[in-house]
């Protein structure tokens, strides 16, 4: 990573400050807005004098009453009107204007012709398609901003190469206008691609690199990238710390996280970015009057946001009143159809209600906004599993897997599949796996001990049940069913195995549990019977006719982990 404590902080505060006069300029309010925050966070007085000469941008007061006009209408979101009124004009800021005011008006039309129904519907994309020849023509006279608004078009289209050049080409031009960055990053899929993109050596690159890290799961290069912005004098951004709050969430580092909004809220008492975010963390933890203070309090600064939607439906999730759940994040989806975590969420309602076919249709929705989303790939595993289609289940747990390759949650449903499927082999190094990655929900030692079981490996599965008792153990959190179970195989095992002590203990742990108990007390009283008659010869197994103590018939790992009447809290984990 570049030594950010060598760079000109004064030249930093100059660069934000002209990227926020740029992008103002041309209306491209999110990216002004964004380089306004960092400004400010960033306390350097720089000389007035050189502001004011910078300010003097020349394009401005070509055709000035024009482009003044045009800026007008364009900022009462009359589209159509901006973009006539400097049809004609060349100037790059006048053009780029007329541009992004057709680009704006037609996918307003789009949207207010989606309206009336939840989904992407099918749109005719021919004045896209004019927008690209004739921004193709003039390519090699088009200035950074210019390059952005080719790109995008190309990105609508799907021409996703030709985007990711341009693209490209648009941020070495123009490094400081944050919009192109950002529409680069969705078109990035994995590490490689990234490393292999020609990106401009400025220090913008590094908020860059760490914003598509946190795209692709790399969180802790995220955060090393964030905090040395943080320790060399952007600690007041509230940018930076809504980002080091959403990388703790992605780590499922709550308690981190919570701390983080929690500085986040102080900071900034009127943000509603990331709020979504917030009350999904709020969901997990259950802390219900926390997430309706939040509620209140996003609904009070604007009732009509995406954000608060989503807060709101949380609320009502959490609540189990799914129905007034759906309708908020209908509403976030009639304000941007587009906003991933409202089809998320909305998935998760529908499963919570059973309502299998609307779940599968709001995932697939989820996708189609970002196919980054494992949250959305991992749901339609569980939905086609309800569904008794394995198959299906493991296509859609692969894909999570390979978004989310370090999540155990993944790879145990992986497991499972390959279990219903008989590819018990590859359930074996799943389980293992999740094991071995640090597994979140604790079942999968347990589940790699049935599968040892199942296929006869018994000194594997007593080796895995005792490596399972001590975990469980550790964490302090059991499950009588299946730890009566691991000691009514211990038991058996080591009773057939001659080894009396080791018997003797797993069958005093398995009279502790209504299940087993009276399975225990028949082994219990052989194996003092034939210490009281001083017998050194054992049977070669305690079969069914002696008291054995055979496995429960009511556990079976292959059967859906979810959705006995409830889907779990882990359907809205932290993505």
């Amino acid at each position: 990573m570049a030594d950010i404590s060598s760079w000109d902080l004064t030249k930093v505060k100059e660069d934000l400050i002209d990227a926020y006069r740029e992008c103002s300029m041309r209306r491209l309010l999110n990216g002004a807005k964004w380089a306004a925050e960092l400004s400010s966070a960033l306390e350097i007085t720089v000389d007035p004098q050189i502001l004011m000469k910078k300010a003097c941008n020349e394009e401005y007061f070509l055709d000035f009453d024009k482009v003044s006009l045009a800026a007008t209408y364009f900022d009462l979101k009359e589209y159509d009107r901006a973009a006539h009124v400097v049809r004609d004009l060349k100037n790059p800021l006048a053009y780029f204007l007329h541009m992004y005011a057709e680009f704006l008006a037609e996918e307003t039309q789009r949207l207010d012709n989606a309206s009336d129904s939840i989904g992407q519907a099918n749109y005719d994309n021919t004045k896209l398609r004019n927008m690209k020849t004739e921004l193709s023509s003039r390519h090699r006279e088009l200035d950074g901003f210019g390059l952005y608004i080719y790109g995008v078009v190309l990105k609508r289209l799907d021409l996703t190469k030709m985007a990711v050049e341009v693209l490209v080409e648009a941020v070495t031009k123009q490094p400081l206008h944050w919009g192109a960055w950002q529409e680069l990053a969705t078109l990035i899929t994995d590490r490689e691609m990234l490393v292999s993109l020609a990106l401009p050596n400025h220090w913008v690159r590094q908020l860059f690199l760490a914003h598509v890290y946190l795209e692709l799961q790399l969180h802790e290069e995220a955060l090393e990238i964030y905090q040395t912005f943080i320790n060399t004098g952007f600690h007041k951004s509230s940018y930076l710390v809504a980002q080091v709050a959403t990388a703790y969430h992605n780590m499922r580092d709550v308690e981190q996280a919570v701390d983080a909004f929690e500085e986040l809220e102080k900071m900034d008492p009127f943000r509603l970015e990331n709020m979504d975010i917030y009350s999904n963390l709020l969901y997990v933890k259950e802390m219900r009057a926390e997430l309706a203070h939040l509620a209140h309090r996003c609904c009070d600064i604007n009732k009509y946001r995406v954000e608060t939607c989503c807060v709101i439906g949380n609320y009502y999730s959490l609540r189990s009143q799914h129905e007034k759940a759906i309708l908020y994040f209908q509403r976030a989806l009639r304000l941007n159809p587009h906003y991933l975590s409202a089809w998320t969420l909305m998935g998760h309602e529908y499963m919570e209600m059973k309502n299998t076919s609307a779940a599968i249709q709001a995932y697939r929705q989820a996708i189609e906004v970002n196919k980054r989303d494992y949250r959305a790939w991992y749901g339609l595993g569980q939905t086609y599993e309800i569904l008794k289609m394995p198959f299906y289940s493991l296509y859609y747990y692969r894909q999570a897997h390979l978004l989310k390759p370090n999540d155990s949650r993944m790879v145990v449903a992986l497991g499972e599949c390959y279990e219903k499927l008989e590819r018990l082999q590859e359930a074996k190094k799943c389980f293992r796996k999740a094991h071995n990655i640090g597994d979140v929900e604790g079942g999968a030692l347990y589940k790699l001990a049935k599968l040892y079981e199942k296929l006869s490996e018994s000194e594997q599965a007593a080796s895995a049940y005792t490596e399972y008792i001590m975990e469980t153990e550790r964490r302090g959190v059991l499950s009588h069913e299946e730890i009566s179970q691991a000691y009514q195989y211990l038991a058996n095992y080591h009773w057939s195995r001659k080894q009396l002590d080791e018997a003797y203990a797993a069958a005093q742990k398995c009279a502790e549990f209504t299940e087993t108990r009276e399975d225990a007390k028949v082994i219990l009283q052989q194996i003092q019977s034939l210490r009281s008659q001083g017998e050194s010869s054992m049977p070669a197994r305690f079969d069914d006719s002696m008291g054995s103590l055979t496995s429960s018939d009511h556990i079976r790992p292959g059967e859906p982990r979810t959705f006995d009447g409830v889907t779990p809290v882990s359907l809205k984990f932290t993505p």
